[in-house]
């Protein structure tokens, strides 16, 4: 049966190799009926054929993941401008050494937001250390947008515990790879945000949104709808950096007006340190210390 599984699949393989061979030689790729339809790209990027592009992008990480046991995660957000202290502080050095007042004022602001690139590491490192220690089955896998900035930081801190972690990132018109802290097996890369964005749910345990832009409200407020509603199970959701997300969101105004109740605003907690937010994490779970 094996034999037969190694078969199918090299001559799988074979196929793309020979589509391989017309770009290799600078043959032009013509329409073909008889080519096999899994092996034509223009057909399988067709209009018609969507839906298999969803199925295809809906299963490839999720068996990738079981394969290695990734079931259950802590999702990092924030942003991908975010940098670690010495790189900001450079930035900073050569802003002020143009005298231009506007990237002086931007590389302060990214200067100042270094911080949480730092703490965004320590907690990945955090959750890391815990897992270790815990059976297979009951460990939890830092997972982010697999980006830079407070997505490295998250990856990166994972990294420096030597456990697996994910990178969920999206191919976009300014061309990105996954950061170099991720488990290669384990960085994919997303056509459709909104695949990407049931991969993130479909395992995670917890959401820690670190400050952000228009991305990390989106993934934030989807999450917290999705649990308001009722549609996925409740979760501990972590703002972290209540300086930043009060002085972005008044979510009281929301209660005020009508808009939502009261208990909705237990739906998030804040924090400011890293251990305060796994320790959150723990007590939603009554996680025992290992």
């Amino acid at each position: 049966m094996e034999a037969t599984q190694d078969l199918n699949e090299r001559r799988l393989a074979d196929a793309w190799a020979e589509l391989q061979s017309h770009s290799n030689k600078g043959r032009p790729l013509k329409a073909d009926a008889y080519r096999l339809a899994f092996a034509d790209p223009e057909f399988l990027l067709r209009r018609e054929t969507r839906g298999i592009r969803f199925q295809l992008e809906m299963l490839k990480p999720d068996l990738a993941q079981r394969e290695l046991g990734i079931e259950n995660t802590i999702v990092v957000f924030g942003s991908a401008r975010v940098r670690e202290p010495g790189i900001a502080q450079e930035h900073l050095a050569a802003a002020e050494a143009s005298g231009n007042p506007q990237a002086i004022a931007k590389a302060r602001a990214l200067l100042r937001n270094a911080r949480h690139y730092v703490q965004a590491r320590e907690f990945a490192r955090i959750v890391a250390r815990y897992s270790k220690r815990c059976p297979r089955e009951d460990q939890l896998f830092i997972c982010t947008g697999g980006g830079p900035g407070i997505m490295e930081a998250a990856n990166r801190g994972a990294h420096d515990e030597a456990t697996l972690n994910v990178g969920l990132n999206i191919s976009l018109p300014h061309e990105q790879s996954g950061n170099q802290y991720i488990t290669p097996e384990l960085s994919f890369k997303f056509h459709y945000f909104a695949l990407r964005k049931m991969h993130f749910m479909m395992r995670a345990k917890a959401l820690v949104a670190f400050p952000g832009g228009f991305g990390t409200l989106d993934e934030l407020f989807e999450v917290i709808t999705l649990v308001q509603c009722k549609k996925a199970k409740p979760v501990p959701i972590v703002l972290f950096g209540s300086d930043y997300w009060k002085r972005l969101i008044n979510f009281d105004v929301l209660v005020e007006e009508g808009m939502i109740s009261a208990e909705d605003l237990k739906l998030f907690e804040y924090v400011d340190d890293p251990q305060a937010a796994w320790d959150y994490i723990m007590r939603f779970y009554d996680l025992p210390q290992v």
